[in-house]
């Protein structure tokens, strides 16, 4: 019950700001909306510093990423390719389902059998997803200095906060056409403060995350659980099924209570550049799901799990990935929306 109430705060934060939209998600990959940068640079700045203080503390733990550098790569280019054409990550299909996107589910029903082909080629890729460097983290890379550690987070922190202000600034000056508000914000801070409690060793004693659910889940309903992976995964991919059908959940009666529900498959910003063809958009909805679980899970997590969860430990690999991740997402959205 625990887990389900986190994620029903989780997805109203994610719907306050509608970082969940696909016009939303797409239109950042096309340099026309920001919202969702800048969220993401908020709620790293904001939670580096409360997790550190919480470990410090001995409230909670580190749970870093290891540092596995073609996993990394190459699951951050696949990830940004299939998060910019679907215009959903992970932990957003769920909370768009309960909106009625239609292809939010197609492209759930995409991320399923990626993470299912994921499981069942996990033998053949683990060897070739290396070298792995480990868990390295700001921490870790300043060990017996806490004193340097502090100063290097607060300013890191800082530089991430000015960031997402910045950004905000910009898109004032340059989109036009659009009534700014300071939504993100409200869902910036609020996003931490969860992710914040979701770490502390009283309540889960890990972080927010998402992707980890969908080959789980495939796993389970295919009853293809007698492998290595599944075994790796069982834990925290129940954790996070729960958590996503709360943040669903949350979503799903709050368009229902606002009458927002409403059955949706193609969206302004996409029939803009590749017209109003219901097929044609489910079709690259499916494609795209499957490349953006793939990837998820050859770098061993997601926009929430890796990005803004490990951005927080400012973990190495997390820092990589959400760069890499970004630069695929940018060049995709600027070729594929091309009009």
């Amino acid at each position: 019950m625990e887990i389900l109430i986190l994620g029903i705060i989780f997805g109203l934060l994610i719907r306050y700001t509608n970082l969940n939209r696909f016009n939303v998600i797409s239109g950042d990959a096309t340099l026309e909306d920001f919202t969702v940068a800048k969220t993401i640079l908020l709620v790293i700045g904001i939670g580096a510093i409360l997790v550190s203080i919480e470990i410090a503390l001995g409230l909670a733990s580190y749970h870093v990423k290891p540092f596995i550098l073609g996993g990394i790569i190459f699951g951050g280019i696949i990830f940004g390719i299939g998060m910019a054409i679907l215009g959903y990550c992970p932990g957003t299909l769920p909370i768009s389902m309960g909106e009625g996107s239609i292809d939010a589910f197609i492209g759930l029903l995409g991320g399923l059998v990626g993470g299912f082909v994921f499981t069942w080629l996990f033998p053949v890729i683990k060897p070739i997803l290396g070298p792995n460097f480990g868990a390295i983290s700001l921490n870790s890379l300043t060990k017996s200095k806490p004193i340097l550690f502090f100063i290097l987070v607060i300013f890191i922190s800082v530089v991430f906060i000015a960031l997402a202000f910045f950004l905000h600034r910009i898109e004032k000056k340059t989109i036009k056409n659009r009534i700014l508000n300071y939504r993100w914000v409200i869902t910036g801070v609020g996003i931490a403060i969860l992710n914040g409690i979701v770490f502390l060793k009283a309540v889960s004693n890990r972080p927010i995350g998402a992707s980890t659910s969908y080959p789980y889940f495939a796993d389970f309903l295919t009853n293809f659980t007698k492998n290595s992976y599944f075994e790796k995964i069982k834990v925290p991919g129940h954790w996070e099924l729960i958590f996503l059908t709360g943040a669903f959940l949350a979503s799903f009666i709050l368009a229902l209570i606002k009458r927002e529900f409403k059955l949706k498959a193609v969206y302004s910003h996409w029939e803009k550049a590749k017209g109003p063809s219901v097929s044609k958009r489910l079709i690259w909805a499916f494609l795209a799901g499957f490349l953006l679980l793939f990837g998820a899970r050859m770098a061993g997590g997601c926009t929430s799990g890796h990005i803004i969860s490990g951005g927080m430990q400012l973990a190495v690999s997390s820092l990589v990935f959400g760069l890499f991740v970004f630069i695929a997402f940018i060049i995709t959205g600027k070729l594929f929306y091309k009009k």
